[in-house]
Formats: structure tokens, sequence, C-alpha cells
């Protein structure tokens, strides 16, 4: 899609920079990452008007220009470089109207850097409720900018705003905030000469991050270096002068425009919950609940849409067996593609339910509670209250959480971080966890309304917090640094959740899942057919010698086939491959077939699904087409007759993926993140030797 126009969004955290995207993208949205480096890039388009579409950039949030970890420094990154491919000809800076003398500070920045600027005053009918009175038109006055007042979540003041934009000059009229030469003068003149910048601010941030800019050379880096010991420049210095000095001119902005009435109704409101909510006890006894309702919810609002996925999946297998012609693309077809693709889209209710909670808790400013209250625990393991963001993100995938890690600046803490957060059950182990616990665990209620089910998933959720910080500890004896971490958050006042925003959240989560881990797990199950489906040829000949209906009148057709089918697949390339691992995992309680799925599972997780529904599509007659849950149900071991899935087996094989590193994609952000082999290498060994000893003990224990 072509625009006429690229608009960065810039702001505070909390001040609803992420909602106004959402609201003026709506599902116009696609993630990348930034240039250079592994943060997400979240662009979106929007229509202004008939004639004009806007490109939207949602920049990181961050408090100041001058930033402390690696996401923020996007911002300043990104509004030096005119060649970034992300540089905007407008930036819309979102304020917190409830909070404004310290949004202003990082607006008085951006502002400074002259590039054309918009202020968009997002919550004015909240700033209204704690009793703040804001003329716009004084505050547009005394800064040369238009202000438009917004609330983004009510959307109000957003079709003004879209005016604002479509109309915005070309040329940056917004007033000097300070005089910049005089924080470091004839510094900030030389460099701009040598630079060739038209712009004192940015000359004066070429000073004080040159080392940070990726878009400059050594050379250019080096000589501004020689140039701030020629001028005995000392960057925290000149900082703490330019910020005394930018809250002189916010104050006296504010003492004509904003008045405040003795009020506080709103933040009085969220204190009084939070006296409950981040109580030292009652506080984790709401959390526990919640997450009790989160997965109770998970299995019993999702088992009819579930149903009806199956079902859907069945009378499509028995079309396809009934009227398509006999042959390989066939098989191919329903055992491979179809199985594998069953394997994916019946948990899209059960992943839509998880995000819908994730989305509530976090619109509601509840998670930001979370992470207040944990900052307690992380702190006495070694952590800093910044990594509890990163392993709730773990709850969600581990990529973009470990990519949050960022924002942790002690190395230490985020290398802790970073090597724990894959513990946390991500929601590509909902699937595996769902079906092993539909297996075994009856689907009945405890003390009348407690769903077994559901009890059992929170406990692997559970055990997984429990396991990360377990590991954090020891990690923090072993890797040595004086660094110390410090835990600074605001957190931002309750509000009704938009349930807009929810609903796009799981609609994005949903196509992530789909997409994303369903071309993983069609193409996995498609080489898997391939390799389930033939074998050595004169081993194949021997087995169709062997299964003839003369040779074997005391079976049926139909128990023929399924003993060739059988025999077929234990002789196949998978097969010889799962019964290569199997001395190794049989003591866990897992058989050859069960070894094909964790080896395919090593690319990703969910795998597991699509890989049992191959294996056992392909290992049975066209007769049998019930869903991969009822055949992994029915599966028996041929020497004991007992079934392959006991309760014992169950368990060792959740507690397996509850620990083992099965995510490529983990390991390969790992990498880039730390940019050595050293840590993603030990990260894979740890967690599989945990995984495996773990297993072992529960299945001795269970069987």
């Amino acid at each position: 899609m072509n625009s006429d126009l690229k608009v960065a969004l810039v702001g505070n955290p909390n001040s609803g920079k992420s909602t106004l995207f959402n609201v003026l993208t709506g599902l116009n949205q696609k993630i990348g990452n930034f240039p250079g480096v592994t943060v997400d890039k979240k662009t979106g388009f929007s229509k202004l008007s008939d004639s004009t579409i806007a490109q939207i950039i949602d920049l990181p949030g961050t408090y100041s220009i001058y930033p402390k970890s690696h996401d923020e420094r996007i911002v300043l990154n990104t509004l030096a470089d005119k060649n970034n491919s992300g540089y905007p000809d407008l930036i819309v800076f979102v304020a917190d109207a409830t909070n404004l003398k310290r949004n202003l500070l990082l607006y008085t920045q951006v502002a400074d850097l002259k590039i054309p600027i918009i202020i968009a005053l997002n919550m004015m009918d909240m700033a209204k409720r704690a009793g703040i009175e804001i003329s716009v038109d004084k505050l547009a006055e005394k800064l040369g900018v238009q202000v438009v007042p917004i609330s983004a979540r009510k959307l109000e003041g957003i079709d003004q705003l879209k005016q604002a934009i479509t109309f915005a000059g070309k040329i940056p009229l917004q007033a000097d905030a300070i005089e910049i030469e005089s924080i470091a003068p004839g510094l900030v003149e030389k460099i701009g000469s040598e630079m060739q910048l038209d712009n004192a601010y940015m000359a004066l941030q070429f000073a004080h991050h040159h080392e940070h800019f990726h878009f400059i050379t050594e050379h250019h880096s080096d000589r501004i270096e020689e140039i701030e010991q020629e001028f005995s420049f000392h960057s925290q210095k000149a900082q703490a002068t330019e910020t005394i000095a930018r809250y002189n001119f916010i104050n006296e902005v504010l003492s004509d425009s904003v008045k405040v009435k003795i009020d506080g109704k709103q933040e009085t409101i969220s204190n009084r919950i939070d006296k409950v909510l981040t109580h030292k006890v009652f506080g984790f006894l709401i959390f526990f609940a919640i997450l009790f309702l989160i997965f109770q919810s998970i299995f019993a609002w999702s088992q009819y849409p579930q149903s009806l996925i199956e079902e859907l999946f069945i009378w499509v297998a028995k079309l396809g067996h009934l009227y398509l012609p006999t042959g390989v693309l066939t098989d191919l077809l329903i055992d491979g593609v179809l199985a594998g693709l069953s394997g994916v889209l019946i948990f899209i209710p059960q992943i839509a339910i998880l995000f819908a909670f994730i989305s509530i808790l976090e619109d509601t400013g509840y998670m930001s509670r979370v992470t207040f209250m944990m900052d307690k625990i992380m702190s006495k393991v070694g952590l800093s209250g910044k990594s509890v963001i990163p392993m709730i993100g773990g709850f969600a995938c581990a990529v973009p959480s470990i990519m949050s890690a960022r924002t942790i600046e002690s190395w230490k803490d985020r290398i802790i971080t970073i090597m724990v957060t894959p513990l946390i059950a991500c929601s590509a182990r909902l699937p595996v966890y769902a079906l092993l616990i539909s297996l075994v665990v009856p689907d009945k209620r405890v003390l009348g309304v407690l769903n077994l089910q559901g009890l059992t998933l929170m406990a692997l959720y559970v055990l997984s917090i429990v396991s990360a910080i377990i590991v954090a500890w020891v990690m923090k004896k072993i890797i040595r640094s004086r660094e110390r971490g410090y835990f600074i958050m605001e957190l931002p006042v309750y509000r009704m959740p938009r349930w807009n925003n929810v609903g796009l959240t799981m609609f994005q989560k949903v196509k992530a899942f789909v997409f994303e881990a369903g071309k993983v797990i069609i193409a996995v199950s498609v080489v898997l057919w391939v390799l389930a489906s033939y074998g050595p040829p004169q081993k194949f000949r021997e087995i169709d010698q062997k299964f003839t209906y003369n040779a074997n009148k005391q079976y049926s057709h139909a128990q023929v086939d399924r003993l060739k089918a059988s025999a077929k697949l234990e002789n196949s390339f998978a097969g010889i491959l799962g019964k290569s691992i199997e001395p190794a995992i049989k003591p866990l309680g897992f058989d050859w077939k069960i070894g094909i799925a964790l080896i395919t599972s090593f690319a990703a997780r969910e795998v597991f699904v699509g890989t049992m529904a191959t294996i056992y599509s392909v290992d049975s007659d066209d007769t049998n087409l019930g869903s991969v849950r009822d055949k992994m149900q029915s599966a028996r071991n041929p020497k004991t007759g007992l079934p392959v899935f006991t309760t014992a087996a169950a368990f060792s094989l959740m507690i397996f993926y509850a620990f083992a590193m099965q995510c490529m994609s983990t390991l390969a952000v790992v990498y880039r993140e730390t940019q050595h082999w050293k840590w993603p290498a030990i990260q894979f060994v740890y967690m599989t030797a945990l995984a495996y000893f773990a297993s072992l003990l529960v299945y001795q224990l269970l069987k």
C-alpha cells in the first residue's frame, strides 16, 4: 500500500500511544524489525481522507531522548538519521493529559530536533475527572504547535487528529524550548559544521550518543570524540544542565495553560484498589485466583468450538477418501497436509481465550501491578524487577519477550532473564498440554466447581514460574558481575479494557499462530508423511509378501490392512529414526513413535500435535478417521497390550515439554541478543538435561 505521508508516534510509556496506533490503523498493521536491531517495529496505514493515506510508525515508549536501554535508543536513532526507513515527515507526540509536566520533557527534546510535530493530548476525559483543566489554545500558542485534545480509548477527537495530520505543514514551527549553544559553547557549532548538520540540538545529540549511532562511520565517531576532548565536554553534566533548563521552560508554559482543582478522585480510586491488589498477602492470592480463572476458562469455554473443528476435519477426511482417487497424492493430502492442519486449527479457541485474558490484564493496568508485586521475589533471586516483564511476556511467546529484556540495564540481570525466560510456559506448549491432559485427566469437578483439567493446566504454568525463579537463583551464584539493576516503574491508573483492542489482539495472535506455526507444522507434516510412508524397498517388499490376504486367512481384510500399515510405519525411515533413539527415551515412558515427535518438535513445540496426527494417520487404515485425540487414546503397546499414553507416560511427556528447549526461533533470537553462540548452547544443554531428568523422575514415580 502506498502512502503519501510517513508519521511517527512518539510518547512516554502508558501515554496511550499503542492504543492510538490501533485506532488509527485498525487491522491494517504489520510487525517487522527496525533496521539493524531486533526490537519490534509496528507499522500500519491509516486513511486520513479520501485522498490521503499515512504510514503510521509506532516508536518504542521512552521517558527521555537520553536512553537507558536498547529499545529506547531506537527513538533517537530513527529521528536522527534522515536516511532511516522510519524517518518521519511528521511526528505525532502522544501526551498524557493527566501527567503533562513529565510528558513535556520528552516533547521539548523531540521538538528541538526540528521535525514537524503535532501534540495529541490524550486522556482528556480522565484529566477532567481528576480536576485538571487544560487550555488547549494557550498551550498551543506557548509551544507553537497544533494541540489536538483526544481520548483514544473512547475514540474522541480522532477525526480532528486525522484532519490535523492531513493539513500539517512541512516546515517545523515549534518554539525553541532552550538555548542549545549555551549548554556546550563552541562544541555544538563545531560538530554541526564538521558533520554538516543544520540543527544545533542534533549536533549536541551527536556529542552525547555518537557511539550508539549505527549510521555514522567510525572515522566520524572518532572525530567527535576528539572535539569533545578539545572542549572538555562532560555528557552527564551537560544533560543535567539541559534538563533543568527544560523544566524551567515547562513550568512557565504550564503556569498559564493548566489549572488543577484539588480533587484527585481518579487517583484515589486507583490507590484504594492498589491497597488490595498489591497487598503483600492478598495481592498474591488474587493473582493466583485470576490465573486459576484463566486456566479453568481455557478448558471450559473451548470444548464446544474444539469439538466442531474436530468434527469438521473428520468429515473432510471422510469426503476425501470417498471422492478423491486412491493414490499417493490423496494419502499425502489427507494423512499429511490435512492431518497436520487439524493439529494447528483445533487449538485456535484455546489460544484466543489465553490472549484475550492477557490483553484484558494489560489494558486494565493490572499487569503492571503484577510486575510491581513480583519485583520483591525477583530481587531475592538476584534479578531486577524489570525481569518480570519479559518473564510474564513469556506466557505468550519467548521470542519477543527475550527482545524486551533490552530494557534491563544490568548485563548480568539481562543475561539471566534471557536464559530463564524460555522456561515460562508459552502458548506453543498449550496445544501439547491440552492434548495430553484431555487424554489422561478426567473432565470432572472437584468440590463441585473446580475443573480437574483446568487445575492440572494451572499447575503446569505455576511449575514454569517456580522453575524459572529457581534456575535464576542458581545462575545468580554462577554468573558474576558488579553491576546492580534498578527497578523504576510508573503504575498507570485502572481503566476499563477497550474490547475492540482485546478483539484485535486476539485476531493478531491467532493469525500469527495459524500462519507462523502453521507453516512450520504443515511443512514438517509433509516431510514426516514422506519419511513415515517410505522405507528401505527390500523391507517393504517383505512386508507386502507377509501380509497378503491368502497368507493371513485368520484375519479380516481391515485387520490385515491395519497390521500392514503398522509394520510399514515401524520399518519406514521415520520408524528407523524413532527406533534409534528409543533406548534413550524408554526410561521416560516413551516409545519410538513419541521419539519421532520429540525430534520434529525441536523445530517448534507445537509440531508435536501435527506429528502425532500424521503418525497415527499413516498408522491406520481408511476406516479409522477419528480425531488425533481418539487415535492416541486407543493406541496400544504391541508387546503388553496396555495403552501407550498412560497417566505416567503422559505426565512424563508434559514435564519434558515444560523444560526442553524445543524452539529454533528462540535459540536464534538468543544468539542475536547476546551476539555469541555460547549462551544459546548453554541454554539448549541445560534445558534439555533438566527436561530429561525431570521427566525420568516423574515417570518412575508414577508408573
